[in-house]
């Protein structure tokens, strides 16, 4: 399939209000060109709508009919995200007409991944059969649930994508991506195999405790993290958690692990102590890898906290850089991942392997709606 501009729409699970819309010109093997990226703002009437399917969802746990919110806000935000395209296009010069596709993720609301006697499950809120007629342009959406369907995690889907990251940077075994939203999840390759998969929280616990406290949505700048004191016997105990030391294909949900890991500690001591549980986190991770990476090239908004960047070589034992300082764009990585799924969805390309997903063999994914 001959390379085209495709554009990756993400939304995170931190819901912190924006969407990620980034432009990449790729055949889905290799990366040809990278495009313009945005976060554009949701309308103020739309996270609400979100934040109360999530909360509904984490009642619902896949038990009986859907809770009427989903439908609202999957509505709502889809008409968000297709005007977010458009509005894209029109400031970047970049004609609807002449887009291959756009890769539309939605918003998770819950991820139960397959555990034993039961079944994995996944919902993500976006019609994309309706974005397809809004915008006149193919559309990609619902990457997640062949996966889960054949059996495997659902999650991570970006380490095909960082695996053609990588190749652009002419990286070897030495170095393993590590992305660091809501949850943070690792991607290697040492030529043969490639491995991925979730190494335990990013943000989501930090950004959670730090609102409780009414100390603003993030710990900005990584201040209050590196004004506290890490609680060493409590960080102790949580390293023990049985998730840090299985096998890997493994993946989590945003509340797989809470801020209440931080009870008890003062404002600053909590959040030093849940930054330094997600680095140790990784480098237990790190550990159960066949070939253990000396740099970790790092994407999403966790590495724009100096404390967790610190952390990372203290705590894990390895060199963090900002993916920023390789020529890669932190920040649009999530969306041009599914920018390039979407267009090897179009190609019949597999997203998802054994040892990224646990699926049964490599599998294409992603449903494809025709305007």
């Amino acid at each position: 399939m001959a390379a085209g501009w495709a554009i990756g729409l993400m939304t995170g699970t931190v819901l912190d209000g924006q969407i990620d819309v980034a432009a990449i010109r790729t055949d889905g093997e290799t990366i040809t060109e990278f495009g313009p990226y945005e976060l554009v703002a949701y309308d103020a009437d739309v996270t609400p709508l979100i934040e109360r399917a999530v909360a509904d969802a984490r009642a619902w746990q896949f038990a009986g009919d859907e809770p009427a919110s989903f439908a609202v806000a999957e509505k709502r935000l889809t008409d968000a995200q297709s005007e977010a395209v458009r509005g894209f296009c029109a400031r970047h010069g970049l004609p609807l007409e002449a887009l291959s596709a756009v890769g539309f993720h939605g918003q998770t609301v819950l991820h139960r991944p397959a555990e034993a006697g039961l079944a994995g499950r996944t919902r993500q809120l976006g019609d994309g059969a309706l974005m397809a007629a809004r915008l006149g342009v193919t559309v990609v959406h619902d990457f997640r649930s062949a996966d889960v369907a054949a059996g495997g995690q659902g999650a991570p889907l970006a380490p095909v994508y960082h695996r053609a990251l990588l190749d652009r940077l002419g990286a070897g075994p030495e170095t393993a991506i590590l992305n660091l939203g809501g949850v943070a999840n690792l991607t290697a390759f040492d030529g043969a195999r490639l491995i991925a998969f979730d190494t335990g929280p990013a943000n989501a616990p930090i950004n959670d405790w730090i609102k409780a406290h009414g100390a603003g949505e993030m710990d900005r700048d990584g201040h209050l993290a590196l004004a506290g004191r890490v609680d060493e016997a409590r960080l102790s105990r949580l390293l023990t958690h049985p998730y840090l030391t299985r096998a890997f294909p493994k993946s989590l949900d945003r509340f797989s692990f809470v801020m209440t890991m931080a009870d008890g500690l003062s404002l600053e001591d909590g959040a030093a102590t849940l930054t330094a549980f997600t680095c140790g986190a990784v480098g237990k991770a790190l550990d159960l890898l066949p070939h253990r990476p000396d740099r970790l090239v790092v994407c999403g908004g966790g590495r724009h906290n100096p404390a967790i960047m610190a952390a990372l070589a203290a705590r894990a034992g390895v060199t963090a850089v900002n993916a920023d300082d390789c020529g890669l764009r932190g920040d649009a990585v999530e969306a041009e991942c599914f920018a390039f799924l979407a267009m090897r969805t179009l190609a019949g390309l597999p997203i998802s392997f054994p040892l990224t997903t646990g699926a049964p063999q490599p599998l294409a994914g992603g449903v494809v709606n025709r305007p």
